[in-house]
């Protein structure tokens, strides 16, 4: 079958379609026909070898985490699919790619796809969708009433993560360009900062929560729209000992990962807020409670641009210069 991989760390990861060898099942495990799959930053940031110390790929390696299709065989062991049945799923971390021709899926990661959406739709979920239910939910714990910030509104997790901020009750405030506005104002977003005229730090006040989402100083920027007792998750870093500990890591990189974050968290102690670096999880069961409010229509998908699997390559180009108004999905035959 044929998987896009890539062949080594660095400027020149050497991108391509390889033929690789039909993935066998273990007992707990789904083959999948993918009929769509979603490509977020975090491909092209494991191709430049931030990520070494924490996932471990054997080269040349498979791309792609988000995927959907449809079921051609399962386990022994496995109960709740079958043949036929229509899922979607998120493999991150798994060691195999969702932009192939066939993928392994573990049953505790696959959802039902939601009958509404085509495969385009479902594929643009799964991370985006896990990573704005945990650091929402679960890391900053977000609740009614509550002002979270999420800067980067038109992206793939901003896009989520306004309406699903929205849906448990909270005010959003976000900032994007000047031609993302009305977007990201149909989705609920109740402050606007047009980045491009003025600085949140400037126009934002009383906040709860932020879910760094841009990198440089922005999270810095962030402390100033904050209250005391709030909480930062970022998913840009810099990462901190408590996720180096998470993670298992050795003693050498829960140092260094507590060296990068120091400053960050010197500032924060200060205004009496939290800091966290956050990595989803996969998490099929969190994913079938995201599909019953992509069903019920409470939260829609939003979706920049659709690539054919010959154009795989030319996807995470297009999503590595930054500008998409959603998701990026490549589409199978």
């Amino acid at each position: 079958m044929k998987a896009l991989t890539f062949k080594r760390y660095g400027k020149s990861p050497g991108v391509g379609f390889a033929d690789v060898p039909r993935p066998t099942l273990k007992a707990n495990e789904l083959l999948v026909q993918v009929h769509a799959a979603s490509v977020n930053p975090v491909d092209n940031m494991i191709m430049t070898g931030i990520f070494k110390p924490i996932l471990h790929f054997q080269l040349p390696a498979p791309l792609g985490s988000d995927l959907a299709g449809v079921v051609v065989e399962v386990g022994s062991r496995v109960t709740r699919f079958k043949p036929g049945d229509a899922v979607f799923a998120n493999i991150f971390d798994r060691g195999t790619g969702a932009i192939a021709e066939f993928a392994v899926v573990p049953e505790s990661l696959a959802a039902p796809k939601p009958p509404n959406l085509d495969f385009v739709q479902a594929a643009s979920i799964p991370l985006v969708g896990l990573t704005s239910w945990q650091a929402l939910k679960e890391r900053a714990n977000l609740r009614a009433g509550q002002k979270v910030f999420i800067p980067a509104g038109s992206g793939g997790v901003g896009t989520f993560a306004i309406q699903l901020a929205k849906h448990l009750g909270a005010r959003v405030g976000t900032t994007t360009s000047t031609g993302n506005v009305e977007l990201v104002r149909s989705l609920g977003t109740d402050e606007v900062v047009d980045y491009k005229k003025q600085d949140f730090e400037r126009v934002l006040r009383g906040y709860d929560a932020v879910l760094g989402t841009v990198k440089g100083d922005a999270i810095e920027k962030s402390l100033d729209i904050l209250k005391p007792g709030s909480t930062i998750v970022s998913l840009v870093g810099p990462l901190d000992a408590a996720f180096a500990r998470a993670r298992r890591l050795n003693c050498v990189l829960t140092f260094v990962f507590g060296l990068m974050s120091h400053k960050i968290m010197r500032l924060a102690k200060k205004r009496d807020v939290t800091y966290s670096f956050f990595f989803a999880r996969p998490d099929g069961a969190q994913l079938a409670e995201i599909g019953k409010l992509l069903e019920t229509e409470r939260i829609r998908p939003v979706i920049d641009k659709v690539f054919p699997f010959e154009h795989a390559k030319e996807a995470l180009e297009y999503l590595a210069q930054g500008r998409s108004r959603g998701k990026v999905v490549v589409k199978m035959k």
